[in-house]
């Protein structure tokens, strides 16, 4: 079984651990600040969401490099923030982040959400800023994240609504599918769109123990580099992966098309591309 630092990997999780804690994991920890760019028009009001408190207890899950745990952790001034997250590197660069900060009042942990043993009831506010999709089981996973939170706890979640709204993961995909079939993940397995239908995200939930389910859509511009060629180097290490299994020729073409569609997405502010996604409260019942 797959080990890391805060525990096991549940077995569903085991593709997921094993990227994020391997090649992907650490592109994203060494673009971090890249990143929350991406989701900067997302951010504020998900943690406007989230309402800390100063005295809360907050658990934030799939942390990546921290930016959300270390806002929580500004907002529960007499409280605390726990960041998981199954990649190493971003734990340890969200550590050096908090460290730099100097906010005392943050643990990381590198763990998986599904199967961790967390105190029960141990958290006021459980939070996820687009980390929550990737679950293999996911009624399990929030089965284990409604037991660590106190009864009448909260959940917030920032999460995906589909491809056809998300202009930016069709046109990449797109471009580096040259002419194949674009590999978007299904709705019902781990990945990006997993949580994007409101109908299957109030079954799981309610299947988990949470009442009180809220969803709120927002549509914002997501920000993608400062330039064509700025965003044409981070996309392809970021997506990269789509070429496998192509020649020379088809590797080649794909690029094009790539540079071809962040050329055509070029604005004053930069790269920038239609995204949407859902804001998910509920209450542990």
């Amino acid at each position: 079984m797959s080990r890391v630092l805060g525990g096991r990997v549940d077995p569903a999780n085991a593709d997921q651990a094993k990227a994020w804690d391997g090649g992907e994991g650490a592109y994203w920890a060494d673009h971090a600040e890249r990143f929350d760019r991406t989701m900067a028009a997302y951010h504020g009001s998900f943690m406007e969401a989230a309402a800390i408190t100063a005295s809360d207890r907050v658990l934030d899950i799939g942390c990546g490099t921290g930016q959300t745990t270390h806002d929580a952790a500004r907002a529960a001034t007499a409280g605390s923030a726990l960041g998981i997250d199954l990649s190493s590197r971003m734990i340890e660069r969200a550590r050096q982040l908090a460290a730099a900060e100097q906010l005392h009042n943050i643990t990381y942990e590198q763990a998986d959400a599904q199967v961790h043993p967390f105190t029960p009831s141990g958290f006021d506010v459980a939070i996820s800023r687009t980390g929550a999709m990737f679950f293999g089981d996911p009624i399990a996973a929030f089965d284990n994240i409604a037991r660590s939170l106190r009864p009448g706890g909260r959940l917030v979640l920032l999460t995906w609504q589909g491809p056809r709204e998300n202009e930016w993961i069709r046109e990449l995909s797109g471009a580096l599918a040259a002419g194949r079939a674009a590999r978007v993940p299904p709705r019902d397995a781990p990945g990006p769109f997993a949580l994007s239908d409101p109908d299957r995200v109030r079954t799981i939930l309610t299947a988990s123990g949470f009442a009180d389910i809220g969803i709120d859509g927002a549509a914002e511009n997501m920000w993608f580099g400062h330039d064509a060629d700025d965003a044409h180097r981070f996309v392809l290490g970021l997506m990269g992966w789509m070429l496998e299994g192509l020649d020379d020729a088809a590797r080649a073409q794909a690029a094009e098309h790539l540079r071809a569609t962040l050329a055509a997405h070029v604005t004053a502010d930069g790269v920038v591309y239609g995204s949407a996604t859902w804001t998910v409260h509920a209450s542990r019942a």
